[in-house]
């Protein structure tokens, strides 16, 4: 497939077909995911491959019980992994290196956290894009930040481990039309040199399509799309959860005690 039709015409599968995924499939994909950008080549991430149907129906719960989840003939686990290289860095000895040669020897912060996530999410979205080649599709689930003590313990992370993103995948059904979700015009998105805030009349003809395709029972409970979108995401329960999951995980991070 030519890879602009292919990124053009990717969609969210939430529905696979009911095969495993083949072994050199499989393979390519990680093997994708991880010639990913990375800083520095130190590919601060680890991928979790998981086929064990028991840890996907807890995940099926745990990420805002979506059931579709357990059916994914597998999940990846993308993790923002600074624990290998601060283990490799008491391999060798950097401690004692640091003192003799009076530099400051500092554990994992937050910068190292969130270069760590974009590693993990750019390895992702190249494992994305392979599977697409290959006629695999996959749905990104980012509720895989929420329930964080209970994914520390499911997945054995140690402290400065977190699940950055989680993708399903399985393949395209034979009977599955592609629907795929329209994006805002560039104007909205794409900015030259700086930032740009936009103004009242920008946003009533950057929503005007999405305001069209708000249902009847959308509107019963919701003047516009904007008081619909904060009600169903940015101010809803799962994420007051991921809010909560997050903070914890930063005090573990951190070595707070839990």
């Amino acid at each position: 497939m030519e890879t602009m039709d292919l990124l053009k015409n990717r969609m969210s599968l939430r529905k696979y077909k009911d095969t495993p995924i083949k072994k050199e499939h499989l393979d390519t994909i990680l093997e994708s995911a991880m010639r990913a950008p990375t800083a520095g080549n130190m590919m601060l991430y680890s991928i979790i491959v998981i086929e064990d149907q028991e840890k996907k129906n807890i995940l099926s719960k745990s990420c805002d019980n979506q059931p579709f989840i357990a059916k994914a003939p597998i999940v990846l686990i993308f993790l923002a992994d600074m624990q290998r290289w601060f283990d490799y860095y008491n391999y060798s000895n950097v401690k004692e290196y640091c003192s003799l040669k009076n530099i400051d020897y500092n554990t994992p912060d937050e910068g190292d956290l969130m270069l760590a996530i974009a590693d993990a999410t750019i390895a992702a979205q190249n494992a994305v894009v392979a599977a697409e080649a290959l006629n695999i599709g996959s749905c990104y689930i980012g509720d895989i930040a929420e329930n964080y003590e209970i994914h520390k313990e499911l997945l054995n992370l140690p402290e400065w481990v977190y699940p950055a993103a989680m993708l399903c995948v399985g393949y395209y059904p034979e009977e599955q039309k592609k629907i795929i979700s329209p994006r805002f015009d560039k104007e909205y998105i794409v900015f030259k040199e700086t930032y740009k805030r936009l103004n009242n009349d920008d946003f009533k003809d950057m929503f005007i399509e999405r305001e069209k395709r708000l249902s009847p029972e959308n509107k019963a409970q919701a003047a516009n799309f904007g008081q619909f979108m904060y009600a169903r995401k940015t101010g809803s329960e799962f994420s007051k959860e991921m809010t909560r999951s997050i903070r914890e995980m930063l005090k573990n991070w951190r070595g707070e005690k839990l």
